[in-house]
C-alpha cells in the first residue's frame, strides 16, 4: 500500500470524526465523507463529501468555510511533518448512482 493510500484513509476517518463531533455549523447539515485522494507529494487532500437530503452550494460554501478550523483538528491527530492542504469537493456519484436505479426501476416496471 502506498504512503498517499494509508494518508488518505487515515484522513477520511479523521475528518469524518472531526465533522460530526468538533464542528457545530448548522448550515453544513449532515455530511458524509465518501473518500478521500491525497496528492504523490502529500501535500494536498480532496476531500469528497455527500450531504443527507437536499444539495445545496450553500452546504459545501459553510463546509469551505471550516476548512482552516478542520485542518488545524487534523493536524493535531495526523503524525505527519506537514498536514496535507485540504478542498472539499461534493461527490456526485451518489447522485448518478440512485439516477441510474430509478431508471432501472422504471423499465422493470413498464415490464
Amino acid at each position: 500500500m502506498k504512503q498517499s493510500d494509508k494518508l488518505s484513509n487515515t484522513i477520511q476517518r479523521k475528518v469524518s470524526l472531526i465533522l460530526q463531533r468538533e464542528v457545530k455549523d448548522p448550515n453544513i447539515g449532515f455530511v458524509t465523507v465518501t473518500g478521500v485522494t491525497v496528492t504523490n507529494d502529500l501535500s494536498i487532500a480532496k476531500i469528497y463529501v455527500s450531504f443527507l437530503g437536499k444539495y445545496s452550494q450553500q452546504n459545501l460554501k459553510a463546509l469551505e468555510n471550516t476548512k482552516g478550523f478542520v485542518r488545524t483538528q487534523l493536524a493535531k491527530k495526523l503524525n505527519v511533518r506537514k498536514c496535507p492542504e485540504i478542498h472539499f469537493v461534493f461527490d456526485e456519484s451518489l447522485d448518478y448512482g440512485n439516477k441510474i436505479e430509478s431508471i432501472i426501476n422504471e423499465l422493470n416496471k413498464d415490464k
